[in-house]
């Protein structure tokens, strides 16, 4: 009976974290270019049980068999499917028609400068004329450059990411690229994704569209269905628990005792 608390604690902890994962895709379904994310469960390796210092068996551990621990939280995995595009008619809202990512330079709070990866195409010009996120992070460029252009001066982008001004002639190509492996794409925060050691950046075959943003692929009607089931789920191995600790009351205290 006490091994069916801990199955039912860890299915508690298990479904509180599957919550955890729902509520941010919830949170962020509003959120360009976002992916949205989702845990898987696994169950403890069966485990002996044994009696311990039991000496009517000559001294050996006497075998019980095999004992089953729970549930226990598995890998949490990114959907990154695309999302639906919405037309804004901004020059410098861009969105990618499909894998690929656009290439950040961020800096942090210590002054480290790092290159990260974005499916957030909200770009602005800043007072110079430099290419920048909506953080203020900047645009890099085919070179690893950031992009400088005339602010005053109307701009156009194509589908392969050059960026036109008074002229036929690109001032800039954006930056577009895409991963070998994602399994070697790690979330950063901020809507940015880090490529973690081992990640191999290949060329991208999406286009740029100017004009555009992609929404986040988090659907919000399978998403509260998942939460009422996981609510329902955790009720369930609550009430498990309560049962249990009645029933372990009840044999503490009342059985054997004498009337």
């Amino acid at each position: 009976m006490v091994k069916g608390l801990y199955i039912a604690h860890s299915a508690m902890i298990n479904e509180q974290h599957r919550m955890d994962t729902m509520t941010n895709n919830l949170a962020n379904i509003a959120t360009v270019g976002f992916k949205k994310e989702g845990a898987t469960s696994q169950t403890f390796a069966d485990a002996m049980a044994v009696r311990i210092k039991d000496s009517s068996n000559w001294y050996l551990d006497r075998r019980l068999g095999n004992m089953q621990p729970g549930v226990k939280i598995g890998e949490s995995y990114t959907d990154w499917s695309e999302g639906s595009i919405r037309e804004t008619g901004n020059t410098f809202d861009l969105a990618l028609s499909t894998k690929g990512f656009f290439k950040i330079e961020y800096t942090d709070k210590a002054g480290v400068t790092t290159t990260k990866y974005t499916r957030d195409g909200t770009f602005t010009l800043d007072l110079n004329g430099v290419l920048r996120t909506k953080d203020g992070d900047y645009v890099l460029d085919t070179n690893g450059n950031h992009i400088q252009m005339d602010p005053t001066q109307p701009a156009s982008v194509d589908r392969q990411g050059n960026i036109f001004q008074n002229g036929n002639q690109p001032l800039a190509q954006i930056a577009v690229t895409d991963i070998e492996n994602y399994d070697y794409i790690a979330k950063y925060g901020e809507n940015l994704y880090d490529l973690v050691e081992g990640g191999t950046e290949v060329p991208s075959q999406a286009q740029v569209l100017s004009g555009y943003l992609e929404q986040s692929n988090v659907d919000a009607v399978p998403e509260m269905v998942s939460m009422i089931t996981i609510q329902r789920h955790y009720e369930m191995n609550q009430k498990i628990i309560q049962t249990m600790d009645s029933t372990l009351e009840k044999a503490v205290n009342d059985v054997g005792k004498l009337r």
